[in-house]
């Protein structure tokens, strides 16, 4: 960086989960100073809440590279690559471990809340010697403001704390605040610490992701013990399909599963469905929830899951200038690469700090936050984001560009969908285009073959870097 006043800062990660402690583990070996912000009262904060969930992902995904050498110095020993985690086992397992070392411990501040960041002396409207200036971090720890002053920061931050709300529109339905306390946010563990608040209870789910898949079927188990448990599920798709997902033909054998679970339990009626159903309005009748579609439509449960994703919290930075697509809320050049509304896949194109990095010099958003409102993250996918900003940060700009990323496939694309599209794809999206390198998939190629601007997958106008010896592009 060309900020000689900043030189001798830390570089600031915000939030100590699986990437922020990876980014430390990053700038650690590169032998640049770094503090690590965690709002919580310990790592993994926000996991500690969806402990009770089984990944998708094998450990072979889920240790970051950086992290290995250091905890091998320390003795740990390495599970079972094959073997899938639960959120417990991670934090337990791995981020308990890896932030007990010594080298990681001197460098972490739990309990510490960011709750504005800037330039020292600026505010986001100046230009005049703004990038030489150090970022400023607002912190609130133990009651208290103080502030931190850093060469960089990376904002690994997360999105779990700021669930989407029900409502149809963006906003909370029509009494949905009121109702509050009948409602549930993300994965409640319904077979653990919540079991009495849904046995025998009449649940509604919310949504069609692999969140709301894994309450349904989470309630399906309930019901074996409770059998007077009735689980409603609803959804916003016209077309379940998608919510199903690839079955046998998804590289993570866990996330393939959930989909089939899931379409068995409706085929055998263990579920009732209620599709397309835009939530607007939530009642009371009695105890019981009334639930109003747009359509007019009403069901009743005794307890409210909304299952329907998460956004970022953007409120620590509104002084600083982002360069972030308007509806995602993520880098704008990684936006066409992930954006639900055509792409569903579970990988991306290669990408690191090139495409991550922001109007603000030095100021990057990594983790599930860079993918804003998307909901397809791995976390092997911001082990290279960070891999990539700090190669950056430290000058190697090589490295920097040099990002390999190999997800495993979904099994399925909106594209599978797409009637001029179907059959197109063995594999997700179809695996690499065939002869057009502007394409960056083969349901891509097939599309501007012909005549549409493409399938969702590609982003003209921003390019991303592709290492040569990368076959697989997006989606294969």
């Amino acid at each position: 960086m060309k900020n000689e006043r900043s030189a001798n800062l830390p570089v600031a990660v915000i939030g100590a989960g699986p990437v922020g402690l990876a980014a430390a583990a990053e700038l650690i070996g590169r032998n640049m100073q770094v503090v690590v912000l965690e709002a919580g009262p310990q790592v993994g904060a926000n996991i500690r809440h969806w402990g009770h969930v089984k990944m998708f992902s094998p450990w072979r995904y889920n240790i970051a590279r950086a992290t290995r050498p250091l905890l091998a110095a320390a003795g740990w020993q390495e599970p079972d690559l094959d073997s899938i985690p639960t959120g417990q086992d991670l934090v337990s397992q791995y981020l308990g471990p890896l932030a007990d070392l010594p080298t990681l411990r001197e460098v972490l501040r739990v309990g510490t809340r960011v709750t504005a960041i800037t330039r020292v002396g600026l505010d986001k409207l100046k230009d005049a010697d703004r990038e030489s200036r150090p970022f400023l971090l607002r912190l609130l720890q133990d009651g208290k403001e103080v502030d931190l002053h850093a060469r960089a920061v990376i904002d690994c931050s997360g999105t779990y704390t700021h669930p989407n709300f029900g409502g149809a529109h963006g906003i909370a339905a029509r009494g949905e605040r009121a109702q509050a306390g009948q409602i549930a946010y993300g994965m409640p563990d319904v077979l653990g610490a919540h079991r009495v608040r849904y046995a025998g209870k009449r649940v509604a789910v919310l949504g069609s992701g692999h969140s709301a898949t894994g309450v349904i079927l989470d309630l399906i188990s309930l019901r074996l013990e409770q059998p007077t448990t009735q689980i409603l599920w609803l959804s916003r798709r016209r077309d379940l399909r998608l919510a199903f997902g690839g079955g046998a033909a998804d590289a993570l054998p866990a996330r393939g599963a959930l989909g089939t679970r899931l379409r068995n339990a409706v085929d055998a009626g263990d579920v009732s469905v209620v599709h397309p159903f835009a939530l607007d309005d939530i009642s009371l009748d009695g105890d019981a929830l009334v639930l109003t579609g747009m359509d007019g439509r009403s069901v009743t449960a005794d307890e409210l899951v909304v299952a329907t994703g998460f956004r970022p919290d953007l409120a620590m930075l509104g002084e600083i200038r982002l360069d972030f697509d308007t509806a995602l809320e993520c880098p704008r050049s990684l936006a066409p690469l992930i954006d639900p509304n055509v792409h569903s896949c579970g990988t991306v194109r290669p990408h690191g700090a090139k495409e991550l990095a922001q109007s603000e010099s030095g100021f990057y958003v990594a983790g599930m936050k860079s993918y804003g409102r998307a909901p397809t993250f791995l976390l092997a996918t911001g082990y290279e984001q960070v891999r990539s900003i700090v190669a950056e940060l430290a000058g190697d700009h090589e490295a920097a560009a040099r990002v390999e990323l190999d997800l495993p496939e979904t099994g399925v694309c909106s594209t599978d969908f797409h009637p001029d599209l179907q059959g197109a794809a063995a594999s997700c999206c179809g695996g690499a285009p065939k002869t057009d390198v502007s394409a960056c998939c083969v349901a891509d190629e097939a599309a501007k073959a012909a005549g549409a601007a493409g399938c969702g997958c590609s982003d003209t106008a921003a390019p991303v870097h592709v290492p040569e010896a990368r076959t697989a592009s997006c989606c294969g």
